[in-house]
């Protein structure tokens, strides 16, 4: 936190660490000081949450709060995913219940116009409260070590800025168990009171099932009777619409939580992308900032954005980044592909942005002479074989059979011979048009065949944004992926040993110049 800027003798922020007290701006009642900075760090035993309250309130007005404002945070840093709001005026803030044990508020004051600022109070509220933040955790009194006999707690959580569904995820469960949950229990309702309809009763040690609101607003019930315990349970709650989202379409985009702002904290976002059979889901990173390495381990330990094949968590990770990184493009193995955004408890970032294409299953191949291309019919079932065609609108498919088919000489259809790593190929584009009404949407795939070796391929070229897809790459069927193996390689070597050679020829050019220079010197 900022050192305090108070005058001299004037007692400005610290740490509070009774089970309950007040605190108010320097020389409340009077004006408070001109460019103050004070930050108030309350912190009460874990497993508890603090309850925060102001009787005063009167700070100089302004639209975005940029004169002088009091912050109040979910948690000790100052960082902008913990951040519950940033108040000035007259208007007093809400209540306010941390979710976890520790709550920083922080005030400001610039060089003009001084008002009689705050006071505020704070206790420990070992169970139940009202939060509202974008984010939190709830856990039962006393977790995780049993909880006590004949506790009743209620926590309220709604009324944060984005006015979006909550997510509730519990972490750990386990509790006395018993037939309908009549001893200890954990109930929830869809509003802010228990006439609001119930989502759910649980007990035992099953944990419940992830709950989505259909309001803004969630109640959480904790009840225990006079004899039985257990550990209790930890959940995790969030208010993020759009972190929850499964997509159907052949392509879309989506960014973390509250993107281009700093995102939340304490968040398990997914995103699931589910394409007919036979397609694969194309993923392009747009942007991404997310909290860096660990220090420690090198590894993506705290906030990460993790990608898996196929619909669950338990597919095959393709990969798991974190901090700032320009991504290349990545594909799945099959028609389903699961995003998840995990952040821990401090230290929010930008976030990401990402957009998504499905490729088309398709069988290409090729003579000395002739291009086949062959896509099943039911993978663009919505689609006239007009809409299908390469290189000109005048070469469409045909349908024969269950297939589109293309079947074309390489002198027709915009076919061209080009030199590539030494070797002559033969290079078209394949357009699918799926344009709807006024809303232009041709999907680009570069088809290339070795004429001497009859081996073709095909390569996404053209989606969401051309001047971020420079990172192509192949999109063939495994078994025709293999035979391409070397060739890929060799290209990719070809580009190295160029670059190495016009490193040295520059290299080299710059020694004859000093050398030049020093004879001439002489």
């Amino acid at each position: 936190s900022h050192p305090s800027l108070c005058p001299p003798g004037i007692k400005c922020g610290g740490v509070l660490s009774a089970p309950s007290g007040n605190f108010s701006s320097p020389n409340f009642p009077g004006l408070y000081p001109y460019e103050t900075e004070c930050t108030w760090l309350i912190v009460v035993a874990e497993g508890s949450s603090v309850l925060l309250s102001f009787s005063h309130f009167e700070l100089e007005y302004h639209d975005t709060c940029a004169y002088d404002y009091l912050q109040v945070y979910n948690g000790a840093a100052r960082d902008r995913g913990n951040l519950l709001g940033t108040f000035c005026g007259h208007r007093p803030p809400p209540p306010f219940s941390s979710a976890w044990h520790v709550m920083a508020v922080v005030f400001r004051s610039d060089r003009h116009v001084a008002k009689h600022g705050f006071a505020a109070a704070y206790r420990k509220d070992a169970c139940g409260g009202q939060l509202t933040g974008l984010s939190g955790e709830i856990t039962s009194p006393r977790y995780p070590e049993s909880y006590p006999n004949d506790a009743e707690c209620r926590w309220s959580i709604g009324g944060a800025s984005s006015g979006g569904p909550l997510t509730l995820v519990f972490a750990d469960f386990q509790m006395e168990g018993g037939q309908g949950c009549g001893f200890d229990y954990v109930a929830l309702f869809d509003g802010p009171t228990v006439t609001a309809p119930r989502l759910g009763r649980y007990c035992g040690s099953a944990r419940p099932p992830r709950t989505i609101s259909s309001t803004p607003h969630l109640l959480i019930i904790f009840k225990s009777d006079f004899n039985i315990g257990g550990r209790g349970f930890k959940a995790h709650f969030y208010s993020a619409g759009e972190c929850q989202e499964v997509f159907t379409t052949i392509k879309g985009n989506f960014s973390s939580p509250q993107y281009p702002n700093f995102y939340p904290n304490n968040l398990k976002c997914q995103w699931s992308i589910q394409l007919p059979p036979g397609y694969r889901v194309k993923v392009f990173f747009l942007d991404m900032e997310l909290e860096g390495r660990s220090s420690l381990t090198g590894g993506c330990d705290y906030d990460h954005l993790s990608a898996f094949d196929g619909g669950t968590e338990n597919g095959s990770l393709l990969g798991q980044w974190c901090g700032r990184e320009s991504l290349a493009p990545i594909t799945s193995r099959s028609n389903r592909l699961l995003l998840v955004l995990h952040t821990d408890r401090n230290t929010a970032k930008r976030g990401f942005s990402i957009s998504y294409m499905g490729v088309v299953p398709m069988n290409v191949s090729c003579t000395r002479t002739d291009f086949h291309i062959q896509i099943p019919v039911q993978s663009l079932a919505q689609l006239e074989r007009n809409r299908i065609y390469l290189g000109t609108p005048s070469c469409a498919a045909q349908v024969v059979g269950r297939n589109f088919k293309i079947h074309t000489r390489f002198d027709t259809c915009g076919t061209e011979s080009q030199r590539r790593n030494n070797t002559s190929v033969i290079v078209s584009t394949l357009y699918i048009d799926f344009s709807v009404r006024d809303q232009e949407d041709i999907h680009q795939y570069e088809v290339q065949c070795e004429p001497k070796r009859k081996e073709a391929s095909v390569t996404l070229i053209a989606g969401p944004d051309p001047s971020r897809l420079s990172q192509a790459e192949n999109l063939v069927d495994a078994q025709q992926r293999e035979g391409e193996a070397m060739d890929t390689r060799e290209i990719k070597s070809q580009d190295t040993s160029d670059i190495v050679f016009i490193s040295i020829c520059i290299l080299a050019g710059l020694l004859m110049v000093i050398a030049v220079v020093g004879l001439v010197l002489l």
